[in-house]
């Protein structure tokens, strides 16, 4: 039997959605792995430094984490000491329940 009319296609812009405590990886481990997945022509979505630490995470954040097939977290001594980090964390969890969001974390330091 099909499932129910309220499931729609899924949307996916991006293959990968990066997530990172800026301060602990970005000028570094995930600015290096950003660069070498776009070289193999893999799409991968990482926030730019435009992002207001301490607000709320955005619109276009969440829809990045929902638009993507993987999201690699990069768990660094102090990502978890960034609600935003948490909150997006957190997305990331439900989109893995609820769209098929596939996780890889990667154990920075």
């Amino acid at each position: 039997m099909p499932s129910s009319a309220s499931s729609t296609p899924k949307i996916l812009t991006h293959d990968v959605f990066l997530s990172f405590r800026g301060e602990d990886t970005r000028q570094s481990f995930t600015s290096h792995l950003y660069h070498a997945l776009i070289e193999k022509g893999i799409d991968t979505f990482m926030d730019d430094e435009k992002l207001k630490r301490g607000k709320p995470i955005g619109p276009e954040l969440m829809k990045a984490i929902e638009e993507s097939r993987f999201a690699v977290v990069i768990l660094s001594r102090d990502y978890a000491s960034s609600t935003w980090c948490l909150d997006e964390l957190a997305h990331i969890v439900d989109c893995k329940k609820e769209k098929e969001l596939q996780i890889f974390p990667v154990f920075y330091h």
